[in-house]
């Protein structure tokens, strides 16, 4: 009888745990706080601010490169092109480098990040999609519904984590950005982005960005891409592959309609 009572004591404490981890993350809304010109042309890959600049990487092959790019009228102060045979993805910055992905090649190129001049280049098995970092590790996407940390030197893979919601594997992770703590993510092929524990893999929440660009300007334009946060002013920036606008918005609680613009 105790062994039965002390069985049914562990089913409850499973049962009242377990939820915790299966529910669903709550959905949150945003509001526009400002627009700025996005090159149209630009088929966004990966996007990031430092030093009151955004950087910005592109895709397709014949078209990928790097670039730096001013905020206020997205005029392109530098640029340096991917050889033609590879298909740009992710970048992140690291000291005075700008490390980037390809998609199927695995390959990585490393700039300047002043000069945007070659340094060297990296490997990687699988494909390459999005790029970011905490203080101590690269944090890769690859499509899949993990994340991979490499050593920012060796640029070897340390680890895997495998991201979760409502206990079902979350795929297609696109763009990363590391922000106040968490690693958010495009989901490629939505309007969403994932707000991710690094410990753990649990999508803490997510943000709905339907709508954020007006239909007038959907027409050849293709899917959201593109996360930025400028850390100091606590700005985040968000934009899509062939946008003509990149936009700083406020996550807002609870969800809400985006404000009229």
């Amino acid at each position: 009888m105790i062994r039965f009572l002390f069985s049914l004591g562990l089913l409850a404490l499973i049962s009242t745990a377990a939820p915790t981890w299966a529910q669903p993350a709550p959905v949150l809304g945003y509001r526009v706080v400002e627009t700025y010109p996005h090159d149209r042309a630009a088929f966004t890959q990966g996007l990031l601010w430092r030093d009151g600049h955004l950087y910005e990487s592109t895709g397709h092959h014949g078209a990928s490169g790097v670039r730096q790019v001013r905020l206020e009228d997205g005029e392109v102060l530098q640029r340096q092109s991917v050889p033609r045979q590879y298909f740009g993805e992710g970048i992140v910055d690291w000291d005075d480098r700008l490390i980037g992905l390809t998609w199927r090649h695995g390959i990585g190129f490393v700039w300047e990040i002043d000069s945007f001049t070659l340094v060297t280049a990296f490997t990687y098995s699988g494909e390459g999609w999005g790029l970011t970092r905490d203080d101590r590790r690269l944090i890769m996407s690859d499509g899949t519904a993990e994340l991979r940390f490499l050593d920012p030197e060796t640029f070897g893979e340390t680890s895997r984590l495998r991201v979760m919601d409502d206990g079902q594997p979350v795929a297609n992770l696109n763009e990363l950005e590391w922000i106040e703590g968490e690693v958010w993510a495009n989901i490629w092929g939505s309007d969403r982005i994932a707000r991710i524990d690094p410990d753990t893999g649990r999508v803490t929440a997510w943000v709905d960005l339907t709508g954020l660009l007006p239909a007038e300007d959907r027409s050849g334009a293709d899917v959201l891409n593109g996360i930025a946060w400028d850390a100091q002013n606590r700005r985040l920036f968000v934009t899509g592959k062939y946008w003509p606008t990149l936009f700083h918005i406020e996550v807002i609680e609870p969800r809400g309609a985006p404000d009229e613009r």
